[in-house]
């Protein structure tokens, strides 16, 4: 039984910070100060569980009544992560749920970060309301994707990783915020190669809206209004907070229903029943 019928724990783990806080799922909103800590160097598995523990004893909820969710960087099926975006190769074929589990002595619900930052912005965010297909992108170091079609999350899209026609490598390389700070491009150049990826997912999939997030979208006038798609593209609400309010719903929704990240329920509590 959780300690409150609205109230859990979001921990967002990547490669630069580790950050949690405790969340109202009434609304969304952070009921205690955001905590972050420096993300370990070589972010392997036993130094970032210390790092989740000490965000932990900082929010002071270590009570295991209070449904905790746990975002990562990597494809997550069935508890484990089968890649890593900087961190530790160690994390390939890692059963992370379990380890996370076990070592914090509680039961926790574990996701890809790009998936439940699609869940916040679908519940509390830009497509809140929003039915038919919508595709989250966060624009950062590489390029993260949520899928959600009436309010069901279809996890592990990795749609930045689709491959540029005549190419070697692919659209996250190309394309990421990343590759605007590497090559130093203005918004005029950098929107220039955002047109076709995202052109690309609007043939591939019919999308019914865009929501771009990342630290990026706070800049959203400046380069979103220089692409020409048919889809409608919004900035997202929850840049920084996105991935702690996800992962604690999407805990939540697994006390209350038994629900995990690769079922298709109604992960983003927004489906007509």
């Amino acid at each position: 039984m959780t300690k409150s019928a609205t109230t859990a724990v979001g921990i967002d783990i990547g490669g630069t910070g580790i950050k949690g806080a405790l969340v109202d799922l009434a609304d969304g909103s952070l009921l205690t100060d955001r905590i972050k800590v420096p993300t370990p160097k070589g972010a392997e598995p036993d130094d970032v569980l210390g790092a989740v523990r000490e965000v932990l004893a900082t929010l002071e909820v270590t009570d295991s009544d209070v449904p905790l969710g746990v975002a990562f960087p990597a494809i997550v099926k069935n508890g484990r992560t089968l890649s890593a975006a900087n961190v530790a190769d160690t994390w390939i074929g890692f059963e992370a749920e379990s380890f996370f589990e076990d070592g914090l002595g509680r039961d926790i619900h574990f996701a890809n970060d790009a998936d439940v930052a699609g869940v916040a912005e679908m519940r509390y965010g830009a497509a809140r309301g929003k039915n038919g297909l919508v595709l989250l992108t966060t624009l950062g170091t590489g390029i993260g994707t949520a899928m959600i079609y009436n309010g069901v999350l279809i996890p592990n899209s990795e749609l930045g990783h689709l491959h540029r026609p005549g190419h070697k490598k692919d659209f996250e390389h190309f394309a990421a915020y990343s590759a605007m700070e590497r090559e130093s491009l203005d918004w005029e150049e950098w929107a220039a190669r955002l047109q076709p990826y995202y052109s690309h997912l609007e043939f591939l999939f019919s999308p019914d809206l865009f929501v771009v997030g990342g630290g990026v979208s706070k800049h959203a006038d400046k380069f979103l209004p220089l692409l020409d798609l048919q889809t409608e593209i919004v900035p997202a609400v929850h840049r920084n907070n996105a991935g702690i309010i996800g992962a604690a719903a999407l805990a939540l929704a697994s006390e209350q229903k038994g629900v995990h990240d690769d079922t298709t329920e109604d992960l983003a509590g927004t489906a007509s029943s």
